[in-house]
């Protein structure tokens, strides 16, 4: 197989991500990021192998399992456990679908392990310290109004930041107190929306409206067009909202920098602390896996084992 002709490959994968299981593309693009790499990484020694020769005969069934072994040694030299788990993690999916395609009649990714991982602690913020953040923003003005109402439904709801910026006007159900999310794999789900995010949105809707009359500009208010606008009136992206809540961090004076998925990572820890069922977690945040939700309880083990020492009684 030639370079181009794995290229092939790869691309024809990568779009079957995006067409049949409704990837986004920022994942998408990762895919075709680490399968590319690996595609040099093989090119590579597949010549080397072959003494500096052409290798227009090669096809996908030379890639083996001693191929891939070297390869995840390689990745062990620059990457983090789960960068590689990561990269690996395509490649099973990857071979996967040549297996199923017939490209190949024998997986060679099968019987080789992802590396165990260190289990990183999430970040989330206290209490007082989510409260203070969200207090400290001033709304004397269409875009704090705007931030107000961003950061009230992140952390009313637990959605991820692209979900957030996804969100269209009638996403929002504000007699019935849920709004429509749109997850990983074109996936909808309905999420309960607390009385403060949903006042925070109103308020910033109703400042727009009246904006947008005293400018005679009707862009942005379609029931059908996004929720949250940038200055031009045109779809705020994650990266925006990202931006603007490093800066908020920082004016309020948080001790440690803070992302949206912080702000996920919050709202998880604080449900779980005030006695919410993991189950009932897994579904808000839209976890496809149980286990993905377990992580959050860890944050948890001082409270835990205080209730343990107080009720317990052998200890």
């Amino acid at each position: 197989m030639t370079a181009s002709a794995f290229h092939t490959l790869v691309m024809t994968f990568v779009q079957t991500l995006s067409s049949e299981k409704g990837y986004s593309e920022n994942t998408c693009r990762a895919y075709l990021k680490d399968l590319e790499e690996f595609a040099a990484y093989i090119d590579e020694n597949l010549i080397h192998s072959n003494g500096g020769a052409n290798h227009q005969d090669l096809n996908a069934g030379k890639v083996d399992a001693l191929l891939i072994r070297g390869y995840l040694g390689y990745l062990h030299k620059k990457n983090k456990k789960s960068t590689v788990a990561r990269k690996l993690s395509a490649l099973r999916s990857f071979f996967g679908y040549l297996l199923k395609h017939g490209a190949i009649i024998e997986n060679p990714i099968d019987n080789i392990l992802t590396p165990k991982q260190d289990k990183a602690i999430p970040v989330y913020l206290a209490i007082d310290d989510m409260f203070r953040l969200l207090d400290s923003i001033e709304t004397d003005s269409l875009l704090g109004l705007r931030n107000r109402a961003l950061f009230e439904t992140l952390y009313s709801c637990g959605i991820r930041v692209s979900e957030l910026a996804g969100m269209n006007v009638e996403d929002v159900d504000f007699s019935g107190g849920v709004i429509r999310v749109v997850g990983k794999g074109r996936k909808e789900r309905m999420v309960p929306i607390g009385a403060k995010a949903l006042e925070a949105i109103k308020a910033y809707r109703a400042q727009l409206r009246l904006e947008a009359a005293a400018d005679k500009r009707t862009k942005g208010l379609e029931a059908n067009g996004p929720l949250f606008l940038n200055n031009n009136r045109g779809r705020l992206t994650a990266r925006s909202i990202a931006r603007i809540l490093d800066r908020q961090a920082r004016t309020c004076g948080l001790s440690m920098p803070i992302s949206p998925h912080a702000l996920r990572h919050t709202f998880a820890t604080h449900m779980l602390d005030a006695g919410a069922d993991l189950r009932a977690v897994q579904e808000l945040l839209g976890h496809k896996s149980l286990s993905t939700t377990q992580k959050y309880t860890h944050v948890s083990i001082d409270r835990l084992m205080e209730t343990y020492d107080r009720a317990h009684p052998r200890k």
